[in-house]
């Protein structure tokens, strides 16, 4: 699943714009940048933040060095627990060229020790998009470790599935693949009608709740 494989995947299933959103890293955010420019795609560039609840957060970027910088604050707050790649395969940093540069030592799975709402008022910060992930899932989303959703500036809730159980709280939903093999790419998505593909143009689309979901789950 590296930048370049994504991006591949991406264009073959029609996708104008897609994010990458690694888990409590985003060292791949720059040879993400080139993969999705050689293939013509519009980038968004991402964390999957485990939150100290042990909840997922989406933060979202319009650059790969905000992106980079969020990344390695949430890094620095995960516990150090050494990765075994005998066990899980490679946590591996790639160029542009897709050649490895570098591993990443702590177990990226592990919970940060930042709160949902320190994560928010960082992503806030720097203009990124605040997103609790797949609130409707089983395991690591806000409400099967709390409960509730939280009150907070959230810029919109994701869920993977049709649900009357769940309360958004007025917030906009977004749903995404959460691919995490190439096939998976676009088997859920979202549309909004806009000039050209961009993060800003993303943004009012969510605020307006000018999104259509496809792909959710029965």
């Amino acid at each position: 699943m590296s930048p370049l494989a994504l991006a591949r995947a991406a264009s073959a299933a029609g996708l104008q714009m897609i994010a990458l959103t690694d888990h409590n890293t985003a060292e791949n955010a720059p040879a993400f940048a080139h993969a999705c420019e050689r293939f013509g795609i519009c980038p968004v560039f991402g964390v999957e933040v485990t939150s100290s609840e042990e909840a997922h957060v989406l933060a979202l970027f319009a650059d790969p060095s905000t992106a980079v910088d969020f990344g390695r604050v949430v890094y620095e707050s995960l516990p150090d627990i050494a990765f075994d790649p005998e066990s899980y395969g490679d946590q591996v940093v790639v160029d542009d060229d897709e050649m490895v540069v570098a591993e990443l030592s702590k177990y990226l799975i592990g919970a940060s020790s930042l709160s949902m709402a320190e994560l928010g008022a960082m992503i806030h910060r720097a203009d990124g998009l605040f997103v609790p992930a797949h609130i409707d899932r089983a395991s690591f989303s806000v409400w099967s470790q709390l409960g509730f959703l939280p009150p907070d500036r959230y810029d919109a809730v994701e869920i993977v599935g049709r649900s009357d159980r769940i309360a958004f709280d007025g917030f906009t939903a977004i749903t995404s693949s959460d691919a995490h093999e190439p096939e998976q790419v676009a088997q859920r998505y979202v549309s909004f009608d806009a000039e050209r593909p961009g993060f800003e143009e993303l943004h009012a689309a969510i605020r307006a709740g000018r999104i259509t979901l496809h792909g959710l789950t029965e």
